[in-house]
């Protein structure tokens, strides 16, 4: 893959990588660093992407565990009670579903994002993830119950 080619992918990704930045991230800020240092990386790191077929999962890749890094680096910046007050705000801006699935698991809600939001095949989130695809479709499976119970306890409270 070209340099060009890697450009025209990012450019054509772009809210994508938001989205699952901030499944991650929460704050916009930190989406947009992850972001470009995903894309840095990316650049940097062309020559190891083996197939184009696979460049955007690739991509995706990179930015999750960019997130992951900082989501490391911040725990021991950041006292628990700062994020959870945030997260709280933040989150009180959003739909009972967003909450709802910003509440979940780390691993069942990426699953959630990139399956329903972003449209990835259950392969490819088996890859980005680096596991199998059962697990992925288990992972789906329990995230939709969740979902499912969550909401509907939502609708018991607002009646």
């Amino acid at each position: 893959m070209t340099k060009q080619a890697l450009g025209d992918l990012i450019l054509a990704s772009q809210e994508q990588l938001y989205r699952v930045a901030k499944s991650l991230l929460y704050n916009d800020a930190d989406c947009a660093d992850a972001i470009q240092e995903a894309i840095a990386r990316a650049f940097s790191k062309l020559h190891t992407l083996k197939n184009d077929k696979y460049a955007k999962t690739w991509l995706v890749r990179i930015l999750m565990n960019e997130c992951y890094g900082m989501m490391r680096r911040e725990k021991k910046l950041v006292s628990l009670d700062f994020v959870q007050e945030e997260t709280a705000l933040e989150a009180a801006d959003y739909s009972d579903l967003y909450t709802a699935v910003a509440e979940l698991p780390k691993d069942m809600r990426m699953a959630v994002v990139l399956y329903y939001a972003e449209g990835f095949s259950i392969r490819e989130i088996a890859a980005i993830e680096e596991t199998t695809e059962s697990a992925i479709k288990n992972r789906l499976y329990k995230a939709r119950a969740k979902l499912k119970k969550r909401l509907e306890e939502e609708e018991v409270r607002a009646l």
